[in-house]
């Protein structure tokens, strides 16, 4: 089982999300637990406040270093892995969602308003992580994405585990157009090669189409699996 602790100072966010479709499966087969800690639980100030204003000036507020520590300190154990969610981090790919995965505890840190002190960062944190090149609001979208990234590839959590090793981008390159019935709607038809029954054929037009569009949409994935092939080879 996957332990997953989420420290925000809005933990009522998280309750549809995690109460909904495989989530929720992964929750009923105790292949995942999910705990909320509201950091301002751990405010010492009569009011609940965790933030105050920069040193050297600028816009916004910042999360206080003590606040943040003792609610990473109330959850925390020896095997923990401690992610922050920032613009700086490092992006969140399939790879290390299945790396994070093979954790047996993960606590999440939200961030919130224009960040949390430094201090709390470099000596909790271990790895800090981006799901995009854009700012949010707060850090709990980025923990409920990354809980669903992560939990596709815990044991027994999809219907079919072949399912995730055909995902776009588990090869690094998008994944090939899907057709369902009717065979013909709008007057567009599904490919010829998809109904023919030859595995071999059809897996690799799904492939070439998904490099096509790759190629169109993501050059920089389309260059980097490029230079992958070549080194192989």
């Amino acid at each position: 089982m996957l332990l997953v602790s989420i420290l925000s100072l809005f933990p009522e966010y998280f309750t549809s999300p995690f109460q909904q479709s495989i989530i929720k499966k992964a929750i009923e087969r105790k292949k995942l637990e999910i705990s909320l800690t509201d950091i301002r639980d751990f405010s010492e100030d009569k009011n609940k406040r965790v933030d105050d204003r920069p040193f050297g000036g600028g816009p916004g507020m910042v999360l206080c270093p003590k606040p943040v520590v003792d609610a990473i300190d109330s959850v925390k154990k020896e095997d923990s892995h401690v992610v922050y969610f920032s613009p700086q981090g490092s992006l969140l790919t399939p790879t290390k969602a299945k790396e994070l995965s093979k954790k047996k505890h993960l606590v999440l840190l939200c961030g919130h308003y224009e960040g949390i002190d430094q201090r709390a960062i470099d000596i909790r944190v271990d790895e800090e992580i981006s799901i995009g090149d854009y700012v949010l609001t707060n850090g709990c979208l980025p923990a409920i994405v990354l809980v669903d990234a992560v939990s596709r590839f815990l044991p027994e959590v999809l219907g079919n585990p072949e399912t995730s090793k055909s995902d776009s981008l588990e090869n690094g390159l998008f994944k090939g157009p899907v057709y369902t019935r009717p065979e013909e709607y709008k007057e567009l038809r599904v490919p010829e090669v998809l109904l023919q029954g030859h595995h071999a054929k059809i897996e690799d037009w799904r492939f070439t189409k998904g490099l096509e569009k790759t190629k169109k949409v993501r050059p920089d994935l389309y260059e980097q699996y490029l230079k992958k092939k070549g080194e192989v080879l």
